[in-house]
């Protein structure tokens, strides 16, 4: 809690070089927002006597993130965190999907329409979101039940908390559709066990909720039978100790282990093929995996490799060779170059080609620009990580404000 007074007195006092004081945000649990009721109902809200839950409500599209959305949450965990009646927060999904990551086809339809200045507004508006998750003051706990995907485990994954379950499952299907894994993405992935997080980049192959516990980017496992008596017991707490949440998570978690045929039993195969330095290597090193072991696993991956955007999985790949080395704040502002440069079709129009033919005609038959990793320039990929133009302004994330109390 002194943390969190803390950066009560640093915000307060700063509030008036920080924003107009005709933005400034009452203290209170839901701030009072002049929206319509359609955007209220995209994000519910439950109150409970010492925490909050945000609940993903559109079920229609497994909950996929557009502005408006990450401009809601953001307000109300700004507001959250700042309210002292408010010991910790949690997060879920309506239906059968936690969130399955940004709005991609919404965003499709503004490029094609030359609404480019959207598309940046929603890259923008979701990195501080995810930025706000990674240095959140209060305990948080993400209850990841269902379709986990892209950005979906980018607002989530930052989290003090993170519930699964045998229902959850979690990808990052970007290089399918010409993009990159992004909202954080090259952070989390990086510190992966062993290349792990190269593999699930770079192929877009699922986990299970066990395989996550595993590999850690989950810290507690529930049936899903069992998930409204942890929701039950979440909500009756009167707390802000963080200790206090993870003793109700564990009382009714489960110890579980991956299954003989997980991917994880894969990890040393992994390790070997995709630690090397380029995607052509780390082809030909799964084609000889294939071909001496006779590894029909291998071949699926290859397949997989060989469906998706030949840029994408250069950009994708050393996307996370640099975050292993770089802060959740460093990582969030050059995806956002990486993003805004895969949208401007200045290099190619991969993003919007790959959403077309898995999302919104379905042929499943993108026609890539590059079509082959031999004509992807290595200028091509660094472009994605220059700065911004001048007439661009980069992400600009309150580190200064926020990182000396972490």
């Amino acid at each position: 809690m002194q943390k969190l007074k803390a950066l009560g007195k640093v915000r307060s006092c700063c509030s008036q070089s920080l924003r107009p004081l005709s933005h400034q945000r009452p203290f209170s649990a839901q701030p009072n927002y002049a929206q319509d009721d359609t955007l209220q109902n995209q994000v519910l809200v439950e109150g409970r006597a010492t925490s909050r839950t945000a609940i993903l409500n559109k079920p229609s599209s497994l909950n996929a993130l557009d502005t408006t959305m990450a401009a809601r949450l953001k307000r109300l965990y700004e507001s959250w965190e700042e309210n002292p009646d408010i010991g910790f927060v949690l997060m879920k999904g309506s239906g059968k999907a936690f969130c399955s990551g940004g709005d991609v086809v919404s965003l499709y339809h503004l490029l094609n329409e030359g609404n480019v200045d959207e598309c940046k507004m929603f890259f923008e508006t979701l990195y501080k979101f995810v930025y706000l998750q990674g240095t959140y003051l209060k305990p948080h706990v993400a209850i990841l039940n269902g379709i986990t995907m892209g950005a979906g485990a980018g607002i989530s994954f930052p989290g003090m908390f993170r519930l699964v379950t045998n229902k959850t499952v979690f990808s990052h299907p970007e290089t399918q559709m010409g993009f990159h894994p992004d909202a954080g993405a090259s952070f989390y992935l990086s510190r992966l066990p062993g290349y792990l997080g190269e593999y699930l980049a770079l192929t877009g192959d699922k986990l299970n909720g066990e395989e996550m516990i595993a590999c850690r980017l989950a810290t507690h496992y529930t049936l899903n039978e069992r998930l409204s008596l942890i929701e039950e017991r979440l909500s009756k707490l009167i707390t802000d100790d963080p200790s206090a949440i993870e003793t109700s998570l564990a009382q009714y978690g489960d110890i579980v282990y991956p299954d003989k045929r997980s991917i994880l039993s894969k990890i040393d195969t992994i390790d070997r093929c995709f630690g090397h330095d380029s995607v052509e290597e780390i082809i030909d090193a799964l084609e000889k995996e294939a071909s001496v072991n006779y590894d029909e696993w291998c071949k699926m991956v290859l397949k997989k490799m060989r469906e998706a955007s030949p840029l994408s999985l250069k950009v994708t790949l050393k996307s996370i060779r640099e975050g292993r080395f770089q802060s959740l704040a460093q990582c969030l502002v050059r995806e956002y170059r990486t993003s805004l440069t895969g949208i401007s079709r200045d290099v190619s129009n991969d993003f919007c080609e790959g959403v077309r033919a898995r999302l919104v005609d379905k042929d499943f038959a993108p026609k890539w620009e590059p079509s082959s990793l031999k004509d992807v320039s290595q200028d091509m990929v660094d472009c994605h990580f220059s700065p911004l133009p001048e007439v661009e302004s980069e992400l600009e994330l309150p580190t200064a404000l926020r990182e000396p109390y972490m």
